[in-house]
């Protein structure tokens, strides 16, 4: 729920979660803006909490050129390891790979969390820059054929063994069998299916933020079916 939080907020989590978990690599998203100068100052109050990677969005709903996303990115970078995140879905706008490979060559572009599927991610990968899948329903395939580092998941924060087996090894029929949660768990915009599911299974405590509400009746029961 990011979005839904202010920046004193934020700051607050990031704090809290180096506290909880120093001995991992913690990576925040939500430190990103489509106002550069915000994306900046949360970054760099970040990184001055503790956090180790920053995972950037480009610029939403009041869109750039392409010169002006790697302008954006490249202020950024400056600061610390980054991850770039590409989500038309959600941003509007996609991060084409004549924009990363640019910003490839600065020493603190991480990789790419990439949602516009497995040939994309093959692409980043056999050019030498690291790729994340975004997407759930496809990250076994990312992996295994695309090469990709792994997933960045909504699923795993409900089921992380098996995402994680899902990613260590081929798993085409756990993968097949997945599918129907996968599709589940994206039967409303996310992250509401995942925080209609994690109260339930005794996960997180049942607070929701508006413009986000439970799941209905029918859609929780659906979803307790599959556990």
């Amino acid at each position: 729920e990011g979005q839904l939080m202010g920046w004193d907020e934020h700051i607050m989590l990031i704090a809290h979660c180096v506290h909880k978990y120093s001995d991992q690599m913690v990576i925040v998203g939500n430190t990103g803006s489509n106002n550069t100068y915000e994306a900046i100052r949360a970054t760099e109050q970040g990184f001055a909490v503790g956090m180790d990677v920053a995972l950037q969005i480009n610029p939403y709903y009041g869109k750039t050129s392409s010169e002006g996303m790697i302008a954006h990115f490249e202020k950024v970078l400056d600061l610390g390891p980054c991850i770039i995140y590409n989500v038309p879905g959600r941003t509007g706008q996609d991060i084409p790979p004549e924009i990363i490979e640019p910003l490839a060559k600065n020493k603190n572009l991480v990789g790419i969390k990439e949602c516009m599927g497995t040939k994309r991610i093959k692409y980043y990968e056999t050019h030498g820059i690291a790729c994340w899948s975004g997407n759930d329903d496809q990250s076994h395939d990312s992996r295994h054929e695309g090469r990709s580092h792994g997933v960045i998941s909504v699923a795993a924060n409900v089921i992380p063994k098996t995402m994680r087996k899902l990613m260590d090894s081929p798993q085409p029929e756990l993968n097949k069998k997945l599918k129907v949660f996968f599709d589940w768990l994206f039967c409303e915009p996310n992250p509401i299916p995942l925080n209609t599911i994690m109260p339930m299974l005794g996960l997180a405590k049942p607070v929701f933020r508006l413009p986000y509400v439970p799941l209905n009746l029918d859609q929780r029961e659906k979803g307790l079916q599959l556990f």
